[in-house]
């Protein structure tokens, strides 16, 4: 949890990505899917590219990523609550909302 940190200089950067990916192969028709990823990177360079490769991991074949920003506090949406300690563990969350 970001309570234990000292102040907000020795909290790591949690970045958000909110896009659209789609799942399949190239070329297929599937409808694209929400997503928000979240993430601990250096930068938002370095955000995108693990976020990327995070989505095509699990399968999805093209992705738009609309907007990045960076997570100040612990969110308080049960829907990000995992996620973000996911993030902060060093891993990408990948929140896809299928419908």
């Amino acid at each position: 949890m970001a309570s234990h940190y000292r102040d907000q200089a020795d909290a790591p950067t949690v970045y958000i990505i909110v896009g659209h990916a789609r799942e399949g192969d190239l070329g297929t028709p599937e409808a694209a899917i929400p997503v928000n990823i979240l993430l601990r990177a250096a930068d938002e360079d370095s955000a995108v590219r693990l976020a990327l490769e995070a989505l095509k991991g699990q399968g999805f074949a093209e992705a738009s990523l609309d907007q990045i920003g960076v997570i100040l506090e612990e969110p308080d949406d049960p829907t990000f609550e995992q996620a973000y300690e996911d993030a902060l563990a060093g891993e990408v969350a990948v929140v896809a909302y299928r419908a």
